[in-house]
């Protein structure tokens, strides 16, 4: 047989690797099954009978083997490696997963679009998920971030909505010019992202020649207590490789699971992915002098001032043994932070402290953090957490409750060193910063000194294209916010979009 590749060879690699007899089937509850190609009748062609509880384990399992799909990034690909210290960053974080240069720590990632179901095409125009499990000897970090180092939003209270507006609409079940237009129109802190998005990065050439992002500001405390601000980034050591948008749609009807087949075969063939790790790093009083919001995720900390500084590598060497167990059930979420590493005030990542965690209690159930990919297994779980489905660990006969006289696990004073306190204050209320914040000087500077001609025409070509669906007065109002960004990126979409007013007309 003609060699084919790994993806397409599991089947036969799985075979050469069981040397010994493939065993019995058997029930859930472990007992052999004799026949598997029949159910109890009474008679060859009589009723099935009720204490055919083969069948009835076989059913149930079926009938209940589908979980709820992620609300977001339902569709993406994982795989495993480790993270190796490369640079000594001690005097910013404690963190145990930066103690020493060359020390490596078991990774999980997981890449996905955002805003498709599960079957959806991967090569979509949508920003890339790039989220990163460290297995630390803490405990478990999740830096859970995107291929972009913005996002379309800075106040997660319009998280919901924003999705919706990527979602279907609830009356025609289609996807919806109008609602992604309209909204992305009324709240210009997303021209940033929709500028980026639309130019070529917003198609990457499968997941391993795309950078990642931690996206969100963090704080990082070093083992004297002091704190500075930092921003994650990963930079692919493929090279950054997009797709046009003749090949992105060509593809995602001949093979729309492009980019997790990419992955799954470069990493089969040996060809590991490795992406370099680097901080940016803040610190407080910067913080308090910034001439902008530190913690807006819709901005970028400029190089210039704020330079990359290296720290490690991520490699990935594994493929994951079985999808649903591994990359289907992995759950990340932000507020798995480890002593060293803090939240900052990015009022995006406080909204999210919560999020991820509830929809995975949600999905997986109260337990899933005792998933074993899920499960921090280079430390003992030990606390006073106790039952709920699902249980598997539950600390035997320790105490329930704390403090205790009975051996109960204890306080650790260096979590608590590296929890120092800080200062903040304001008046409570509800601030709306889409009309106040500077919206446009980054995106101005992205499409005017990053892109060259050739990708600023390429970016009004994929704007007109999307912007064409949209209703006459969405594209009035786009081309205003365009025009802001750059005259000359509003008059050329303004000009693309000629052809299409007359459909729109009424509007």
């Amino acid at each position: 047989m003609a060699s084919r590749d790994p993806a397409s060879d599991q089947l036969v690699d799985y075979k050469k690797a069981v040397k010994d007899s493939p065993g019995y089937i058997t029930t859930k509850y472990g007992v052999p099954v004799g026949v598997t190609t029949a159910i109890q009748t009474v008679g060859k062609n009589g009723p099935a009978l009720l204490q055919d509880a083969q069948f009835l384990d076989e059913i149930s399992s079926f009938d209940r083997e589908r979980i709820p799909e992620r609300v977001v990034h339902a569709k993406g690909a994982g795989a495993f490696g480790y993270f190796e210290v490369t640079h000594d960053i001690s005097k910013y974080s404690a963190a145990k997963v930066f103690e020493n240069i060359g020390k490596r720590t078991p990774i999980a990632v997981r890449f996905s679009t955002v805003g498709g179901e599960s079957g959806s095409a991967d090569t979509v125009r949508d920003p890339r998920g790039f989220a990163v499990k460290f297995y630390t000897d803490d405990g478990n970090w999740d830096l859970v971030g995107n291929n972009t180092p913005i996002f379309f939003i800075r106040d997660p209270t319009l998280f919901p909505s924003f999705i919706h507006t990527q979602k279907r609409n609830p009356a025609t079940h289609l996807k919806d010019a109008d609602m992604f237009w309209d909204f992305m129109t009324l709240r210009p802190e997303t021209m940033h992202q929709l500028i980026y998005l639309f130019g070529d990065r917003g198609i990457p050439d499968g997941y391993r020649f795309m950078n990642g992002y931690g996206s969100h500001t963090f704080r990082l405390v070093n083992a004297q207590g002091v704190a500075h601000w930092v921003k994650f980034h990963y930079k692919t050591n493929q090279g950054i490789k997009n797709l046009p948008v003749d090949r992105a749609a060509e593809l995602a009807s001949s093979d729309p699971d492009y980019s997790i087949r990419d992955l799954y075969n470069a990493i089969g063939k040996g060809d590991y992915p490795s992406w370099t790790f680097y901080i940016q790093v803040m610190t407080m009083a910067q913080g308090e002098s910034c001439k902008f919001n530190p913690f807006d995720l819709t901005k970028v900390w400029p190089h210039s001032e704020y330079p990359l500084i290296p720290v490690g590598k991520l490699v990935l060497d594994r493929n994951p043994k079985n999808y649903f167990a591994e990359v289907e059930q992995i759950a990340f979420s932000p507020s798995n932070l480890v002593p060293g590493i803090e939240p900052s005030p990015d009022k995006m990542l406080q909204g999210r402290l919560f999020a991820y965690s509830d929809t995975h209690r949600h999905r997986l159930g109260a337990n899933y953090l005792q998933i074993p990919v899920n499960c921090p297994y280079r430390v003992t779980v030990s606390n006073y957490q106790r039952d709920g489905p699902q249980t598997i660990c539950n600390q035997e006969g320790a105490p329930n409750y704390f403090p205790n006289s009975f051996s109960g696990p204890q306080e650790c004073p260096r979590a608590q060193r590296l929890q120092p306190r800080y200062h903040v204050s304001g008046d409570v209320d509800r601030y709306d910063s889409g009309q106040t914040e500077d919206n446009f000087s980054q995106a101005s500077l992205l499409y005017k000194t990053v892109y060259s001609d050739a990708e600023k025409q390429r970016v009004v070509n994929n704007l007109t294209g999307n912007l064409k669906d949209a209703a006459g007065f969405i594209q009035e109002r786009a081309i205003k916010l365009l025009t802001q960004v750059h005259p000359d990126l509003g008059s050329k979409v303004a000009a693309g979009l000629g052809p299409y007013k007359k459909y729109h007309a009424n509007l």
